[in-house]
């Protein structure tokens, strides 16, 4: 399995980022994820 660029830490910070009022796309953008990564993280650790 593929090991990921980020930790769990920081994606709950990226996820902290969007509640904070920051817009998905403006997000992707400035860590260079894909959209679709972002929505599954929301998914997996929204819950945080």
């Amino acid at each position: 399995m593929k090991r990921s660029r980020f930790s769990e830490a920081q994606i709950i910070g990226i996820l902290k980022e969007h509640q904070a009022g920051m817009s998905a796309p403006d997000l992707c953008r400035k860590h260079g994820i894909s959209d679709a990564t972002f929505y599954n993280w929301r998914r997996k650790y929204g819950g945080m």
